[in-house]
């Protein structure tokens, strides 16, 4: 018979947090504790901070237009090897649908947590435990600008309605109403953040995704009492509202910029030609320094000569994922601005609005109340639910061979003699 009390806890938690999140769900059914533990705030934190390191890979999501459903896939890019095959590309189901159309809108993603919108109700879904939650219904009914982030200092995630009650580019406009909701709190609430927003400023495009970044989220925003486009950020902490200034020649009122993360810093998406919806080239900006306008710096700068294309996001090896609009649908490329190497993915046909960032494995969602999930899912924690209950003598065993055989493999790696020990005692 073998027994837990023998397995230190500083040992558990450090062969648990070296295990795939699929197989930390699998292990949920071992016992009471070990279901407390692995859905507990504090694992599910630490749990995530260890994955952001771990991979080079991307979530992407596009409609298909000619079924009307939007799809996502996750790839995997190989340094060594310039062919996607189709174990780097997987496809991932959304467990639900749009109740007014055919597609959600996209808010945001953070860490691998996606937020959507369809109009009447707000969704927060985690592809990697296959998990989705409906938010109640915010209090504020104007038409809203929408983010989605994640607060580093509490760990917690936040979607941000910016609601305008007026036209903000005249002076005397009402400042908005900003309203935030919490996951950890569970709630929508008004804010005091409208007195912190600059005047004459207005958030300029209403579809493209803010972008999220050390607690904070960012706008292009025009300033029309300068004419001149800025960086508008709210800060999910404190809650205020801050300008950004452009590098020198990008703040025009009408330049073509977008908002995005490089190597962990904010990074500019800035096209240099473009003519009716078609890129030519463009520069990536980076700011070395958070919050000092001296600091921006041009990385690199990106020419295709394929008519319509457009930078999707940056992967962890500096490389460009990049698509492009054809005839028939569009295509996906990698880019590698060193070599100027294209690879071509190619697996986007018959699609429109793609989306792409960083995927992160992480167990976020886990410790909340059930919504509506996948089959799949369901049946997996059925299975906890039975389980933890019954104490079912033949999952248990197989649990056991599982994790004991990862655990010979953690000690190799380890080299520790007095976790081996303690492993020897309960064999």
């Amino acid at each position: 018979m073998m027994d837990l009390e023998y397995l230190a806890y500083d040992v558990l938690l450090e062969i648990l947090h070296r295990l795939p999140v699929k197989s930390l769900i699998r292990f949920r059914c071992v016992s009471k504790s070990w279901n407390s533990l692995i859905t507990s705030p504090a694992f599910i934190n630490s749990n995530l901070t260890r994955s952001h390191s771990d991979s080079n890979k991307f979530i992407v999501r596009y409609m298909d237009v000619a079924l009307r459903v939007e799809r996502y896939k996750l790839i995997h890019e190989d340094n060594d090897n310039n062919v996607f095959s189709s174990e780097q590309i997987q496809d991932l189901k959304l467990p639900l649908s749009s109740r007014l159309c055919s597609y959600f809108q996209l808010v945001g993603s953070a860490n691998g947590l996606f937020c959507l919108y369809d109009e009447i109700r707000f969704i927060l879904w985690n592809p990697c435990i296959r998990k989705f939650i409906t938010l109640p219904n915010p209090s504020v009914e104007f038409p809203c600008y929408l983010a989605f982030g994640f607060d580093s200092r509490t760990n917690d995630y936040k979607v941000v309605r910016i609601a305008y009650r007026s036209n903000t580019r005249y002076e005397g406009a009402k400042p908005p109403l900003v309203e935030v909701y919490s996951v950890s709190e569970g709630s929508w609430r008004v804010t005091s953040a409208g007195d912190s927003y600059p005047p004459k400023i207005t958030i300029r495009n209403w579809h493209p995704e803010a972008a999220s970044l050390n607690g904070a989220v960012y706008f292009v925003a025009n300033d029309w009492g300068n004419t001149s486009s800025k960086v508008l950020s709210f800060n999910l902490g404190d809650e205020v509202f801050r300008m950004i200034s452009l590098p020198n020649g990008k703040s025009g009122l009408y330049a073509h910029i977008f908002t995005s993360v490089f190597k962990g810093l904010l990074s500019l998406i800035c096209y240099e030609q473009w003519h009716m919806d078609e890129h030519y080239s463009c520069s990536i900006w980076v700011m070395k320094e958070y919050g000092v306008v001296d600091s921006w710096t041009k990385q690199f700068t990106i020419d295709l000569n394929m008519g319509y294309w457009k930078v999707l996001g940056f992967w962890k090896n500096d490389h460009v994922l990049v698509q492009k609009i054809q005839p028939h649908g569009l295509m996906v490329f990698s880019y590698d601005p060193e070599s100027q190497q294209v690879k071509n993915l190619g697996f986007c046909k018959s699609a429109g609005f793609p989306y792409a960032d960083n995927y992160v494995e992480n167990l976020v969602l886990l410790d909340k109340p059930n919504d509506v999930v996948s089959k799949e899912e369901s049946e997996q924690e059925e299975e906890v639910q039975i389980t933890t209950i019954h104490r079912t003598k033949g999952c248990n065993r197989v649990m056991w061979q599982q994790f004991f055989l990862f655990v010979h493999i953690c000690f190799l790696a380890f080299g520790s003699l007095s976790s081996l020990l303690c492993l020897e005692r309960i064999i």
